[in-house]
């Protein structure tokens, strides 16, 4: 149920929020695009997830999972923001594909930076609290839903209710959680989740924590969410450098991945179900990611199990030092670190849930979830 506080929250969001999608944007970007001079196709973009979207919410933090130095960022034009990437990551090519400025961070956003919405993301942080302890600080997604509420407060002003539920209502919620809760919680070796879970009640305690966390975010009001499967764990540089062959890691992919995949699409259909006034979408980054592993030519790649930087075998048993020399040739690599996908994975992955089929995207994508008029 929605508090008094945050239904106060939400009677009082500011007027520019509500009118921004008709404001002209002139936030730079690195490639003319971002929304600059363009209609928003949305009120604004808020972000939820890990490192994957991170863009410098752990800068500030006594936190070991950070990205805000050199060669992060090499192909940004601000440089390394925080992001875990050469340049865009999924989501700031989403917010060019709304016709958005680039979304702020939470630790950087104030004042009119507020308008087109807020990057909540921190690296290490998963749906369960205790994810990511071995990184020191980071924002788990209980504390990035709190956050998502403090941001409604500060831009609160007089309003009516009606303009304010139909401007939170249009606006659209990314949400990539989970891949943290099998990397950095039940695969590490000092956690005794795998003691006291078997891969069947692990994934299904997530998806329980996973579903109250979403009925938070829509009892503060959001109507339309964009939820994103976990891509493939066994096939980043860091478990092939374990493997002397190389190879890809069925086992981790079949036993984890894919049984959390499969239920979350079962959660979205019960989501939609439960709440009929909003839509839930999920976006298959697993069958779209290993497209892209299994045909790279088709995609103009030609290193799919190596990191473009990084330390150790393959790239891939550390990521980016700084000031560490990267490859030059970015554009054929599918990773950017041991981890993380490069700029050009990034772009091709947005575009696809953006405007792609429900082989990729379930029940709709994103270009057609914009366009869709709730109750």
């Amino acid at each position: 149920m929605a508090t008094f506080s945050s239904t106060l929250f939400l009677l009082h969001i500011s007027s520019c929020f509500l009118l921004s999608c008709c404001s002209p944007d002139i936030s730079p970007d690195n490639d003319g695009g971002g929304g600059g001079g363009r209609k928003g196709l949305v009120p604004a973009l808020f972000i939820f997830g890990d490192s994957l979207i991170d863009n410098g919410n752990n800068n500030n933090l006594a936190s070991l999972a950070k990205a805000n130095y050199y060669p992060y960022g090499i192909d940004f034009a601000d440089g390394p923001t925080g992001r875990f990437s050469n340049g865009y990551t999924i989501v700031d090519e989403i917010a060019s594909l709304l016709g958005l400025p680039l979304i702020p961070a939470y630790s950087e956003a104030s004042g009119k930076g507020l308008l087109h919405g807020v990057n909540y993301a921190s690296a290490a942080a998963g749906i369960l609290d205790d994810t990511g302890r071995n990184f020191l600080a980071r924002i788990p997604f209980n504390e990035q839903i709190k956050n998502f509420e403090s941001t409604l407060n500060q831009i609160s002003t007089n309003l009516s209710v009606d303009a304010v539920g139909q401007s939170i209502a249009d606006s659209i919620l990314y949400i990539g959680m989970g891949s943290n809760d099998y990397l950095n919680n039940y695969l590490m070796p000092n956690y005794d989740t795998r003691s006291r879970y078997n891969p069947t009640q692990f994934s299904d305690l997530l998806i329980q924590h996973y579903y109250h966390q979403l009925t938070s975010l829509y009892n503060l009001g959001a109507r339309k969410f964009v939820l994103a499967g976990l891509g493939s764990l066994g096939c980043v540089p860091n478990i092939l450098a374990l493997n002397m062959l190389l190879q890809c890691s069925e086992e981790i992919d079949k036993s984890l991945i894919l049984p959390f995949n499969r239920k979350m699409k079962l959660m979205v259909d019960r989501l939609n179900y439960n709440f009929p006034s909003a839509r839930f979408t999920y976006i298959d980054n697993y069958h779209m990611f290993m497209d892209i592993i299994n045909n790279p030519e088709t995609y103009g790649f030609h290193v799919i199990n190596s990191g473009c930087c990084g330390i150790g075998r393959n790239n891939g048993q550390l990521t980016c030092l700084p000031y560490e020399t990267p490859c030059p040739n970015r554009e054929q690599y599918v990773f950017w670190d041991a981890f993380h996908p490069t700029e050009k994975t990034n772009v091709i992955m947005a575009k696809k849930a953006f405007r792609g089929g429900d082989d990729v995207v379930y029940p709709i994508n994103i270009e057609q979830l914009v366009n869709l008029k709730l109750i």
